[in-house]
């Protein structure tokens, strides 16, 4: 008796399979909430897991994704990856036509405006590749979809095809995977460092010359306008945050990304031996993207950020990248925030870019006071050690051995009632 094939999922099993897959992407920037479900009939709206995360536009606009995986399936067997060939995991594939359906539809009930399309690789590179851009060529050619598409793309694939992606997606990302290439080589041995540069340097050539053409001829087609990004996994390998923050700055500066994203490694089922047994702590993630504000908002050369991580390579988890350096290099400080310049008021802890740029304004008209850098600053405690104004000098506070302890915030158990 021939034995019967299971029964193939349904859509909405798939949609669960596979956006619950991607949520291991983090190329881009999900809104933190409480956890809530509309279970039981008891409301309307979900906040839980996976499915529509968040981006945000040049513009600051806040936009809503669906966020899914063409396919978990993959001819790969990444270490890290729970998408890889020899794990053990409910599969599930979509057609492109699925997707833009689904697509389509989320964005008709007003959920949803835009998507955010990844995938496993299956039969080639190529071949994922190709299912991938036909998604976007569909939404595009065929419903006249103008919502925002981010694809991500895949390195082995040959260059024409990531190419037509550019032509349709607002974004495209290419994943770097891991901060070291011995880390790449021993975790994914299937990838090569230098093809994903190698992809990566053609797309920021092409992103470059259809800007150029765009100034010359009015109609000329666009390539992924938002340009370029990536992500690295932190935690599966030995490198340290100095070794990231070098790996990050270096991408910004070759490939002109507009953005690195972080994703502390999470330990999933089956997992290989050559992992570790525990997660990073999820603190590490923030304080690696709060360096990374330091390098691009901040003035900070990478060096710098460096310099504040303490002997083993790593940030501080208890205190931020900032407030680590300025501990370390006390002989910049005090500074006059009635004479300094941007630069130097950019490394005062507990100041923003907002903040500094109300003081220069101020300062303009009026000599300021301490009360004065209070109103701007979610706490003077902070700012208070390493700055002067018309009527506060930090005189020994800046020097105190015991500085750190003060300044460091005192964890407590919140009340449950």
């Amino acid at each position: 008796m021939a034995q019967q094939s299971p029964p193939k999922p349904t859509l909405r099993q798939r949609l669960e399979i596979l956006a619950d897959a991607a949520k291991y992407d983090a190329s881009c920037a999900s809104s933190g909430t409480a956890k809530k479900n509309s279970l039981g009939g008891k409301g309307v709206g979900s906040t839980e897991g996976m499915g529509i995360c968040h981006a945000y536009a040049p513009d600051g606009r806040c936009i809503s994704l669906l966020k899914i995986l063409l396919t978990n399936h993959c001819i790969f067997d990444c270490h890290y990856c729970i998408n890889r060939k020899s794990a053990n995991t409910p599969r599930a594939r979509f057609t492109p036509q699925e997707v833009v359906d689904l697509t389509l539809n989320f964005y008709r009930r007003n959920y949803i405006e835009g998507l955010f399309l990844s995938s496993g690789i299956v039969r080639s590179a190529n071949h994922t590749m190709e299912q991938l851009v036909e998604v976007a060529r569909i939404l595009r050619e065929e419903h006249d979809f103008r919502g925002y598409i981010h694809l991500k793309t895949i390195p082995e694939a040959e260059p024409e095809i990531i190419h037509q992606a550019g032509l349709y997606a607002d974004r495209v990302s290419i994943n770097v995977e891991l901060p070291t290439t011995a880390g790449l080589t021993r975790l994914a041995p299937d990838k090569n460092a230098g093809q994903i540069e190698g992809a990566m340097g053609r797309t920021k050539a092409r992103i470059i010359e259809a800007k150029d053409e765009r100034k010359r001829f009015r109609h000329a087609p666009r390539f992924a306008p938002a340009g370029q990004s990536t992500q690295m996994i932190v935690g599966a390998d030995g490198a340290n945050d100095a070794a990231i923050i070098g790996k990050a700055s270096r991408l910004y500066g070759d490939f002109g990304l507009r953005r690195v994203y972080y994703s502390a490694f999470s330990p999933i089922p089956d997992a290989s031996a050559v992992l570790p047994l525990k997660r990073p702590p999820l603190l590490r993630e923030h304080r690696l993207y709060q360096s990374d504000w330091l390098m691009r908002f901040y003035g900070f050369a990478p060096q710098e950020v460096a310099d504040a991580a303490e002997a083993d390579g790593n940030l501080p988890l208890d205190i931020d990248p900032k407030l680590a350096w300025a501990l370390k290099f006390r002989a910049s400080f005090p500074v006059d925030v009635n004479r300094a310049p941007k630069e130097m008021l950019l490394r005062v802890p507990g100041l923003g870019t907002k903040a500094v740029a109300r003081i220069l304004a101020s300062r303009r008209h009026r000599n300021l006071r301490l009360d004065d850098v209070a109103r701007l600053t979610v706490s003077v405690a902070k700012v208070r050690p390493f700055i002067c104004t018309v009527d506060w000098r930090p005189t020994f506070l800046t020097d105190r051995a015991d500085l750190r302890g003060l300044l460091v915030r005192k964890s407590e158990q919140l009340e449950l009632f």
